[in-house]
């Protein structure tokens, strides 16, 4: 099989919930507080944060203490 018909492993997830930033560098900033990083289960991309499970509520709160206005799509 050539590289460009490789097959790469996907696993799918249903009802997550991911932080989306518009900068790496806010990503960072979000990982950097403690109170936030403890909800933060995985870093999917460098704009991209993975939520643990059932504290998508406190992931909320926290942003809007940091001063951040999330957009949540349901």
């Amino acid at each position: 099989m050539s590289r460009a018909n490789a097959r790469i492993p996907v696993k799918m997830h249903r009802n997550v919930t991911l932080i989306r930033t518009s900068e790496p560098v806010i990503a960072e900033e979000l990982l950097a507080r403690k109170s936030l990083s403890r909800l933060i289960l995985a870093r999917l991309s460098d704009t991209v944060l993975l939520v643990k499970p059932d504290e998508a509520d406190g992931a909320v709160e926290e942003l809007r203490k940091m001063g951040h206005t999330p957009r949540i799509a349901r």
